[in-house]
């Protein structure tokens, strides 16, 4: 996992950099135009997702690192591909933009809560010396909150010249998100059927089901179609580089915690398409 340790930090930044110069205020304040399908898609991905995720390890009675490994992509907030996919569903895009910004910035604090007190809950006990909340907080602060922030300031001063290239932007995103999958697939290709032997199964539960939840429960409480297609499709698509940063900065170069965030990361693109092609067919 050298290379990926090492490339991580950097193209999660330029990722978060990216969804920043995609941003505006009003993509913040948007939230209280409708605030229900925001609490709504909050709640499902911030709250359900995680102890949709810990039900799962129990039933499933994996090792502590892939139950660990799986808490840790639960508790990652969704990646910016949630945002395109969302599109091309005809999904509620600014939902899907407003949800993926503001639960980024909050991810430097609920996701080290989440994963430690999984971590206690679970007996787990080797996290590296010197590694607590703060310290994880503080790191994902400086790789996630600050290049939004940078990003949304440059679109501050260039405006014009930032949504005029935003789709360079978009593709730029992903061209980084698959350099870094496939970094992090040639790292471990000796591994990779044992991934998926080993975390294929509760991944493949954990996405499925999350959508599926989501998609049911905003169909009730959100204000739209297209809202309860956003929800669904945010819920299912995690920012899996954020979470194998936060990985292997607890973890230390340990596959086994990294194991079910590729496993995952392989499925949500397969699974999230198939839904998309379903929710397509909704008007």
């Amino acid at each position: 996992m050298g290379i990926v340790t090492t490339i991580a930090p950097l193209i999660l930044a330029l990722i978060m950099l990216g969804l920043g110069l995609s941003l505006k205020i009003g993509d913040f304040t948007r939230v209280f135009q409708t605030p229900m399908d925001f609490i709504v898609g909050f709640i499902s991905q911030l709250i359900i997702l995680p102890l949709i995720a810990f039900l799962l390890i129990t039933i499933f009675r994996i090792p502590s690192e892939i139950a660990i490994g799986i808490m840790i992509i639960a508790s990652a907030p969704g990646g910016v591909t949630s945002n395109i996919l969302t599109k091309f569903a005809n999904g509620d895009v600014a939902l899907s933009i407003s949800l993926t910004a503001i639960i980024s910035l909050i991810s430097i604090v609920s996701v080290p809560f989440i994963i430690f007190t999984s971590a206690d809950l679970l007996g787990i006990t080797n996290i590296e010396e010197n590694i607590s909340m703060i310290n994880i907080a503080l790191k994902m602060f400086l790789v996630v909150t600050v290049p939004v922030i940078l990003g949304m300031i440059i679109r501050g001063f260039a405006e014009k010249f930032v949504v005029n290239k935003i789709k360079f932007f978009d593709k730029l995103n992903i061209v980084l998100f698959v350099i870094f999958f496939f970094a992090a697939f040639y790292e471990e290709r000796e591994n990779i059927f044992d991934i998926f032997a080993q975390a294929g199964a509760i991944a493949l539960t954990l996405n499925v089901t999350m959508m599926i939840i989501a998609y049911y429960l905003s169909r009730v409480f959100a204000s739209g179609i297209s809202q309860q297609k956003c929800i669904a499709i945010e819920c299912g698509l995690q920012n899996g580089t954020l979470a194998i940063f936060v990985s292997t900065q607890i973890f230390g170069a340990d596959i086994l915690y990294v194991i079910p965030t590729a496993a995952y990361a392989l499925i949500m693109y397969i699974t999230g398409l198939i839904f998309v092609f379903f929710l397509r067919s909704k008007v």
